[in-house]
């Protein structure tokens, strides 16, 4: 069992760059495939990048693509998402979720661990 706690959420103008991080209660590189989900107000939780366990292969949804990165520090127990160029539509709360799964799943219902999740707001 591992405990997931985002942060680094916030308020930005369209256009700016966030971080978020999600720090894991134990080691996960070889254990977890972990994930960045998003939900909006009246929408559905939605995938937005992923990075495998082990081989650290990432994936991301065609709406972040070439704006946003994953990355995960195996010695802090650590994954990132650094946010660039953000829109308006990016506005939601965003979760970490850990899957014993090889590969990063865009299903939630597939990932066995969430975070409390952290707010961020693009204003226009």
């Amino acid at each position: 069992q591992v405990q997931l706690v985002e942060s680094g959420g916030g308020l930005v103008q369209a256009g700016g760059s966030l971080r978020l991080s999600c720090v894991a209660s134990a080691r996960t590189s070889s254990t977890y495939t972990m994930g960045w989900f998003r939900q909006a107000p009246g929408k559905e939780r939605e995938f937005v990048a992923g990075i495998r366990r082990i081989t650290s292969i990432t994936v991301y949804a065609d709406s972040v693509k070439g704006r946003f990165t994953i990355s995960r520090d195996n010695a802090k127990n650590t994954m990132y998402l650094q946010m660039n160029s953000l829109k308006p539509e990016d506005t939601a709360v965003y979760y970490c979720a850990a899957t014993y799964s090889l590969v990063a799943a865009f299903t939630p219902s597939l990932y066995d661990y969430w975070g409390q999740g952290t707010q961020v707001t693009v204003s226009s």
